[in-house]
């Protein structure tokens, strides 16, 4: 009896300390993706134009990106996504997890690790977000996005793209050609994130989850860029 109380515990205690390396992963992922937002918009001539911001649907950013792993030649990296609630109009979401992988990245080829943003612009690119999986340029049309104070004049030029992408390497931000990478949902960071599967769904566009207290360094870094809707969406 005794034996099986003290198997019982010690599968507990596993259980618990998995759950916690889940919960601090998924929290320095969250605040890898924080602090390299940050950093780009620090810089306004060479970071994400605020005008797209303000006009983007949800965001996607997926710190330090590596080479291969994934696909032989391509790219493999975690990260995270926040949307705008109250169908598009009101703030930053509470965050789902997401991978982002293979693909071609022209720009970042001999890049050991980069970082990328990925601002969706239209709801069809939002409805993407919520299958378990699609791909860039074939699915869903993207382009690389404009730089800097400059971008705002040239938003014309990106009506037609649902998703807009970047990359930072060397501290050069530049936009990025994402054709053929492939954007999937993370479950098991989910699961690790809320302690419970849930669905992209149920986070981007339902909210039923409260944000974590990991997640609030980059809901707080997005408010401040881009507040609330003030311009409507493309």
């Amino acid at each position: 009896m005794k034996s099986a109380v003290m198997i019982a515990v010690l599968f507990l205690q596993a259980a618990n300390l998995s759950l916690l390396q889940g919960q601090t992963k998924e929290a320095g992922r969250l605040g890898a993706a924080a602090t390299a937002f940050q950093e780009i918009m620090d810089t306004p001539d060479s970071s994400v134009p605020v005008d797209l911001l303000e006009r983007s649907e949800c965001i996607v950013i997926i710190p330090s990106m590596k080479k291969g792993g994934f696909i032989l030649g391509g790219r493999y990296g975690k990260g995270v996504v926040s949307c705008r609630q109250n169908e598009g109009k009101g703030a930053w979401g509470t965050p789902a997890m997401v991978a982002l992988g293979g693909g071609s990245f022209g720009l970042q080829i001999g890049v050991a690790a980069v970082d990328v943003v990925m601002l969706v612009m239209h709801r069809d690119g939002v409805n993407s977000l919520l299958k378990n999986k699609f791909t860039m340029g074939g699915d869903v049309s993207a382009a690389a996005g404009p730089v800097g104070r400059a971008g705002a004049a040239e938003t014309d030029a990106y009506l037609k793209a649902k998703i807009l992408s970047y990359s930072r390497s060397r501290g050069v931000f530049a936009g990025l050609e994402l054709k053929g990478a492939v954007l999937q949902q993370d479950r098991d960071g989910n699961q690790n994130l809320y302690g419970k599967p849930v669905g992209a769904k149920d986070l981007l566009m339902a909210a039923q989850e409260p944000v974590p207290n990991d997640a609030k360094p980059l809901i707080d870094v997005l408010t401040k860029y881009s507040p609330a809707r003030n311009r409507k969406p493309l």
